[in-house]
């Protein structure tokens, strides 16, 4: 009997502490000089249970490394791409030759239709933007794909005109016109709204002004909108939400919002105040335990937040301030670039390869008294079984 219970409860002890990521994935850009193979990157993803990641072209080469994984790939039509797929027969030609030879065994579940188009410094590509989605997923239909892979756009946060507080959250109004359309197409075809969302950039601006445990989910007082007096105690989920007031501005109300970029540098110039490995650690850890709680925003709590992370490696030839080379959980070489909760539990070099495999343990302050608790039970449950075997033997 003694063994029977010890069995079943080393089964069920043996996992606990460990908590799985959901809703949660994580952007894997590719402009350094030395990052891995994709098959190196699979094994690194796979090893800390992420199995959402996007990337910003469709790389043949990861598309069929990743084929047969359980991770799920968010591709990209490349800006300079979007005046060519307007026209409905290059985009099938185009979905015909990026995306139906790996689909399905690589899990492909979206297809972002340029990045930041609406703030970009080539203005001409706001008005090339909804048809190349329109002809995309028309292409989508077409080969009867439409039904797995939703398409969209990631948008800078740079849209709006307000966003404090959230209840006053507006678009633009240079792109109100075509962010019309844009959310319509969204509407028709239930695709997300995808926000790239950085706190960091607020607290860069005004570090005086802008409460740093705001920006980092650190426990604060937050702040309450006083139109709606929904209380916000990060600042993440207060640009969500005002992007979904700016969507009701212009009548839209059921469109779903994600965020397909946020993250914080662990290193800049001197004027970029904040970007810190400490800083870094702090931000990414708090988000991803908000994300282990399937959590909503004040605005929408029942529906839990997709996140994906920026970014998976640092890297070096991105133009652009230093802390745009490092934001990255990694360095290109598998090496955990700062601690976030990412425990390693090896990582070998050799002159021929090098590899890293890590997990994901963020045990909150209250799961560790769980766990404290369930240890207690368990030392009590052998102690009054062993009194119990003791009282047989004397009978």
């Amino acid at each position: 009997m003694m063994i029977h219970v010890f069995l079943l409860l080393s089964l069920c002890f043996s996992d606990y502490g460990f908590l799985p990521v959901a809703s949660l994935g994580i952007n894997y850009g590719q402009v350094g000089s030395n990052l891995p193979p994709p098959d190196k990157v699979l094994g690194l993803l796979s090893s800390l249970k992420i199995t959402k990641a996007k990337i910003y072209d469709t790389n043949p080469q990861i598309l069929t490394t990743f084929a047969n994984s359980n991770v799920e790939l968010i591709v990209t039509v490349e800006n300079q791409m979007l005046a060519v797929v307007m026209d409905p027969q290059q985009a099938l030609q185009w979905v015909t030759t990026h995306i139906k030879p790996y689909f399905p065994a690589t899990k492909i579940t979206e297809i972002s239709v340029g990045n930041e188009v609406f703030t970009d410094d080539d203005t001409s590509l706001i008005g090339y933007l909804v048809p190349a989605m329109v002809s995309i997923h028309g292409a989508l239909v077409q080969l009867g794909l439409d039904k797995y892979i939703h398409v969209s756009t990631p948008n800078s946060l740079a849209i709006l005109q307000e966003s404090f507080p959230p209840s006053a959250g507006s678009f633009k109004s240079q792109v109100s016109a075509t962010m019309s359309q844009y959310l319509q197409f969204l509407a028709n075809t239930g695709s997300p709204f995808w926000i790239n969302a950085y706190p960091y950039f607020a607290y860069k601006g005004a570090p005086n002004n802008v409460s740093l445990d705001y920006v980092l989910f650190n426990k604060n007082p937050g702040m309450v909108d006083p139109y709606t007096k929904l209380h916000y105690d990060n600042m993440l989920y207060a640009q969500v939400d005002a992007v979904v007031y700016a969507m009701f501005r212009l009548g839209y109300s059921g469109i779903e919002v994600r965020v397909s970029e946020t993250g914080w540098p662990s290193k800049g110039d001197p004027d970029e105040t904040g970007a810190t490995p400490a800083n870094a650690a702090v931000y990414n850890r708090n988000l991803l335990r908000r994300q282990m709680r399937n959590e909503g925003t004040p605005l929408r709590p029942n529906t839990k937040l997709e996140v994906y992370l920026f970014a998976l490696f640092n890297e070096d030839m991105k133009p652009g301030p230093t802390s745009e080379r490092n934001y990255g959980l990694f360095q290109p070489d598998g090496t955990i670039a700062y601690n976030v909760g990412l425990s390693a539990l090896s990582t070998t070099s050799s002159t021929s390869s090098s590899s890293s495999s890590a997990s994901i343990f963020l045990t909150s302050s209250a799961d560790k008294a769980a766990k404290m608790r369930y240890q207690s039970l368990v030392y009590w449950m052998f102690v009054y079984l062993l009194a119990f075997q003791v009282l047989l033997r004397q009978h």
